[in-house]
C-alpha cells in the first residue's frame, strides 16, 4: 500500500497485482521447453569427450544413494572446496548413525579429487560416510528422480551452481538449499536476469557470496533477504606458512649454492612462445643462472624439448636430475608435486596462465614461500584475492613478456628478503580466512537442529 499526499489530502493506491496464473503458466512452459532441450541434447552429449565419462551415472542408470547432505562441486576447483567443507564439518556428539554425504561433480578431474578427499576424510572421521558420483543431467525428469532417491536435508551448491531442474525438484520436496562461496560474473548475472521470476521462485534458502559485488548481483537475482557476504574459502586452503622453512629443501641437492634459480611456473600452451622469449632474454643477460620450467600440463614436455633444442638452449628433465646442474640450464619439470619446493628455493618466479587471456594460475603459493611472483596482465580467475595484494607489493603484474623479463632480471640482481615476504603474505592470508567456519556453522544448524 502506497500513501500519496496532495494539497492536504491523502489517498491510498494499491499496487497492481501481478497475474499469478500468467506467471505460473510461463514457468510451466519454460520448464517444458527446458526438459525438451535436454531430451534432444543428451544423445549428442554421449560423444563429448569431457562428458562421456560417467555417462550412465549422469542418466541415473546407476542409482544415487540416500544422503543427509548433498554437495555439488562442478569441477576441480570446487572439488577442493568441497574437501575443505566436509573435513571441517563438525558432528554433534549425540549423532548415533554416521552422517551420509553425497558429493557430485561434472568432470573426471573433479571426481578423482573427491575420491581422494573421501579416503582422506573417512580414514580419520569414522562418523562420515562419503559417496562420490557424477552429477546427473539437469533434465527435470531426471532430477526429480534423483532428489526423490537422495532426499537430502541440505543441498550445498558451490560457487555458481544454479541448476533449474535440480532446484525445482529440491523445492518441491522441501529440501534446504544453500550456495556457499558464491560467485556470479556479470555475464552469468545478465543471462539469469532474463529469467528473474523463475530464479526468485527457485531461490536458495541462503547464499553466502564472496564479495560485495557478488552479494549485490545475487541480491538482485534472488532477493537480498537471502544473501550474506563471507570470506572466500580458498584462503582457508592456503597455509600462511611455507612448507620448507627448516632449510631441508631436497632441491638443494642439485642446485649449486649461490646460483640464481628462476622458476617459471604453471606455463600454459597459449603463452609458450612468450615464455620462450623470456628464457632467451634471461639467459643472454645472465648465462650463470638456472631456470626451472613447469608446464601446467605434462603432455607439453615434448613440445618444450623441441622448442629449447631449436634455439640451442641446454635442458634436462627433472626426473633425470639427481646431481649438480650446470649453469645456463633449463630444468624441464616432469615430476608432480615439487612446484612449492621450487618456489622455496627460487631467486625469482613468474606464474603463468597470465600472458594470454586464460585467467591466471595460483600466485599466492609463491608469495607464501617468500618470493614475490611476477604475473602477466590476465588473472581474472584470481580476482577473489583482491587488489590489496598488489598494493602491498606481494605480487607484481606486468603488461607483457618483455616487462616480465625485465622485472625478473632486476630480481636476479636484487633478491627480496624472503622472511619479510613470508610474514606479510601470511598475515594477508590469515586476515581473510574463516569462510569455511562460517558456512559449516550454518550447515550444522540444519543437519543437527537443537532438540526442542
Amino acid at each position: 500500500m502506497i500513501s500519496i499526499k496532495k494539497q492536504g489530502m491523502e489517498r491510498k493506491i494499491k499496487p497492481k497485482k501481478k497475474n499469478t496464473r500468467s506467471i505460473q503458466l510461463s514457468e510451466y512452459f519454460a520448464f517444458m521447453l527446458y526438459n525438451l532441450c535436454w531430451s534432444l541434447a543428451i544423445p549428442f552429449l554421449r560423444t563429448n569427450s569431457r562428458i562421456k565419462d560417467g555417462f550412465e551415472q549422469r542418466l541415473l542408470k546407476k542409482e544415487l544413494p540416500e544422503a543427509d547432505l548433498w554437495i555439488q562441486a562442478a569441477s576441480a576447483g570446487e572439488a577442493y572446496l568441497a574437501w575443505i567443507f566436509v573435513k571441517h564439518l563438525k558432528l554433534t556428539n549425540s549423532l548415533i548413525s554416521p552422517l551420509r554425504i553425497l558429493i557430485t561433480s561434472n568432470t573426471k578431474q573433479g571426481i578423482e579429487i573427491l575420491e581422494r578427499a573421501a579416503d582422506d576424510i573417512m580414514l580419520s572421521q569414522k562418523k562420515k560416510i562419503i559417496f562420490i558420483s557424477y552429477f546427473p543431467f539437469d533434465k527435470p525428469a531426471i532430477m526429480k528422480k534423483a532428489v526423490k532417491k537422495v532426499c537430502p536435508k541440505l543441498m550445498v551448491l558451490l560457487e555458481t551452481e544454479i541448476w533449474p531442474g535440480l532446484m525445482m525438484a529440491l523445492k518441491k520436496r522441501g529440501c534446504k538449499i544453500v550456495i556457499i562461496n558464491g560467485r556470479l560474473t556479470l555475464k552469468s548475472f545478465n543471462r539469469y536476469m532474463l529469467w528473474q521470476s523463475i530464479c526468485r521462485r527457485l531461490s536458495p534458502d541462503k547464499i553466502f557470496a564472496v564479495s560485495a559485488q557478488d552479494t549485490k548481483r545475487f541480491s538482485l537475482l534472488f532477493g537480498k533477504e537471502h544473501v550474506l557476504t563471507m570470506p572466500n574459502m580458498k584462503f582457508d586452503s592456503i597455509n600462511g606458512q611455507s612448507s620448507a622453512m627448516d632449510g631441508k629443501n631436497h632441491l638443494n641437492a642439485f642446485l649449486p649454492t649461490g646460483t640464481p634459480f628462476i622458476v617459471l611456473g604453471s606455463i600454459r600452451s597459449e603463452e609458450e612462445k612468450q615464455v620462450q622469449d623470456i628464457i632467451l632474454h634471461l639467459l643472454q643477460k645472465h648465462p650463470d643462472i638456472i631456470i626451472g620450467l613447469f608446464p601446467r600440463h605434462m603432455h607439453r614436455i615434448e613440445n618444450w624439448k623441441k622448442r629449447l633444442s631449436s634455439i640451442s638452449i641446454k635442458w634436462r628433465l627433472r626426473s633425470e636430475t639427481d646431481k649438480s646442474v650446470s649453469l645456463g640450464t633449463v630444468i624441464l619439470w616432469n615430476v608432480f608435486g615439487e612446484l612449492g619446493a621450487a618456489y622455496e628455493t627460487s631467486t625469482a618466479a613468474f606464474v603463468g596462465g597470465s600472458l594470454a587471456p586464460l585467467g591466471g594460475q595460483n600466485f599466492l603459493e609463491a608469495a607464501v614461500c617468500g618470493v614475490i611472483p611476477v604475473i602477466g596482465p590476465y588473472w581474472a580467475n584470481f580476482a577473489w584475492v583482491g587488489n590489496e595484494i598488489f598494493k602491498q607489493g606481494l605480487v607484481i603484474s606486468a603488461n607483457n613478456a618483455n616487462a616480465v623479463a625485465d622485472i625478473l632480471e632486476k630480481k636476479i640482481k636484487h633478491p627480496e628478503q624472503r622472511d619479510k615476504v613470508r610474514k606479510i603474505a601470511g598475515s594477508y592470508i590469515a586476515e581473510r580466512q574463516g569462510g569455511t567456519k562460517t558456512v559449516c556453522s550454518y550447515a550444522e544448524k540444519i543437519l543437527f537442529p537443537p532438540c526442542s
